[in-house]
């Protein structure tokens, strides 16, 4: 499937953009996985966002780039998402793709550190990201924090 890739600062997003994401977020974090949580965290305006469109229109796959100091030490990535009637689709990998080579756009060859969801563990790992630290609950399920060195 073909995307259409946007990165934006909070600032720069149409009211439309920011509702589909939201929703998107929303439909997957707190329907699909069935985890009430404040989901708007006051942590998107200082952020990038990452949106891959389908030709029709449609908010596929989305992701938040974090700068250093708002989340960790480090930039991030987070509230990394597929849209579920697109996820046969493979985005997820170009999604992930696509935030790492933006960050280096936004910021340089900088280390990059995520709170993974601990299933998904060796997906992040075929990234080069490894884990760091234990595995941790946030809301109810099992993180572990990874980190995608440089050079």
């Amino acid at each position: 499937m073909q995307l259409t890739w946007s990165l934006k600062p909070f600032y720069s997003l149409t009211l439309d953009e920011l509702y589909q994401f939201l929703r998107l977020r929303s439909e997957v974090f707190v329907v699909e996985q069935t985890c009430p949580f404040l989901d708007i965290d006051n942590k998107d305006q200082p952020c990038h966002h990452l949106m891959g469109w389908t030709p029709e229109g449609e908010l596929a796959a989305y992701t938040r780039l974090v700068p250093p100091g708002l989340s960790y030490e480090e930039v991030s990535i987070g509230r990394v998402v597929s849209s579920p009637q697109y996820r046969r689709y493979g985005i997820g990998r170009e999604l992930m793709q696509k935030s790492i080579e933006s960050i280096g756009q936004l910021y340089g060859q900088v280390p990059i550190r995520i709170g993974a969801q601990l299933y998904l563990k060796k997906f992040y790992e075929s990234f080069g990201f490894e884990q760091v630290g234990e595995m941790y609950l946030e809301d109810d399920i099992e993180h572990i924090q990874m980190l995608l060195k440089v050079g």
